[in-house]
């Protein structure tokens, strides 16, 4: 199979990089302002990542490092962190300055000009919050053909229901077909799935000896107790009144709040989007699905579609972040086959000048509400015009 090159920015941990490379790319650089993600990255990945803010890199400097010259890059693909998009955020959001981060993309794809782009980030980023970034990146990067879309990441084969906004620019020049992926799995792994074959961690909250993050967190008694009443799918309004925290005492279970608080994973079911504070039962429904505790990182790891010789190095803290900031590899992978297709088939010589209907139902796709045309109706809109 033929090797095609990819620079991946904001690398965090490597799981953009890692889904890429199985996809049929060799990453040639990467980097992040994240020290210990950056150091995860080279143990498991390749030794190309180093450290640096992107506002002070520059796309020579960059290709530089990859050992490339301006015309020879394949791919450009990155997560530029927008948690100002967050569903979580709520607020000033469009103030958050590492939204901004998402413009540097953009320009470090104009200063690299790669044959092919990939942004994936959260799925707020491609709707009403973050519409206005968008349409500016698109006013960005005159030229690409640009498809966007939402993808559910349990499409891809995780136990994860994350739903990731994914936007692929394309060379025009390019003229072979590019096809966003559909869903590579027929039925929806669980979380039991995934997490068959983890023994329980130590007792004593030391990693285990042959699952490398598997470590239990540290929780009181009193929260042990808590969450000892919680049934699968359960969360804070199945405690009973005297053992809930005060901010729960004498709430309806059904005013609102956060339900997922203190909430118990379904062993038949999905995990809901993992984030760095899994290992916490007041951060959201990461209780185990059989046992009294919060999930570990290498549970969350598995979740995420990392493989366990996938190692995170850091404190607890750090591995958490890496992990939940991750783009999950299948993922990755997925779009990566279809990238690595198009590329194959135009350097075979395959033309097809007869894509443009596919083509205008995704473009206009960028121009319509952004909770409306999931891609998978834009394909099939497509396919109906140039039949």
């Amino acid at each position: 199979m033929t090797k095609f090159t990819a620079i991946d920015a904001f690398c965090g941990a490597g799981g953009l990089a890692a889904g890429l490379e199985r996809a049929g790319f060799i990453t040639k650089a990467a980097f992040d302002v994240d020290g210990p993600a950056v150091t995860t990255f080279n143990r498991n990945v390749r030794s190309v990542a180093f450290v640096t803010d992107a506002r002070e890199l520059s796309g020579h400097d960059l290709l530089e490092h990859a050992g490339l010259e301006l015309g020879q890059l394949d791919l450009f693909a990155g997560g530029p962190p927008c948690q100002g998009f967050s569903r979580q955020k709520r607020g000033a959001h469009l103030g958050d300055d590492r939204n901004t981060l998402v413009v540097e993309f953009a320009r470090l794809v104009v200063e690299t000009r790669p044959r092919f782009f990939m942004l994936e980030n959260v799925d707020q980023l491609g709707q009403k919050r973050g519409k206005a970034f968008v349409d500016r990146l698109a006013g960005l990067l005159p030229g690409y053909l640009l498809y966007s879309g939402f993808h559910n990441s349990a499409d891809f084969g995780l136990a994860q229901t994350r739903r990731r906004f994914v936007l692929v620019g394309r060379d025009p020049n390019l003229t072979a077909r590019y096809y966003p992926p559909a869903p590579t799995v027929s039925a929806w792994t669980t979380v039991d799935e995934a997490l068959a074959g983890i023994p329980e961690p130590p007792n004593d909250y030391s990693e285990h000896p042959h699952f490398a993050n598997h470590q239990a967190a540290r929780v009181t008694a009193e929260n042990i107790r808590r969450f000892s009443h919680v049934p699968q799918g359960g969360g804070w309004q199945n405690i009973p009144e005297e053992f809930r925290l005060d901010c729960h005492k004498g709430v309806d279970p059904k005013a609102g709040g956060w339900p997922d608080v203190y909430g118990r994973l379904r062993a038949n079911g999905q995990a809901p989007t993992i984030t760095g504070g899994f290992d916490s039962f007041t951060r959201g429904r990461y209780g185990h699905p059989h046992q009294d505790r919060p999930i570990t990182p290498r549970e969350a790891a598995r979740l995420q579609g990392f493989p366990d010789e996938f190692v995170f190095e850091g404190n607890r803290g750090e591995v958490r972040s890496q992990i939940g900031n991750a783009v999950p590899p299948p993922l990755a992978e997925a779009f990566g086959t279809q990238i690595r297709k198009s590329l194959a088939a135009f350097d075979n010589g395959e033309v097809d000048l007869n894509d443009r209907g596919f083509e205008l139902a995704l473009l206009l796709q960028t121009h319509l509400p952004w909770e409306s045309l999931p891609v998978e109706q834009a394909r099939q809109v497509a396919l109906e015009k140039s039949a």
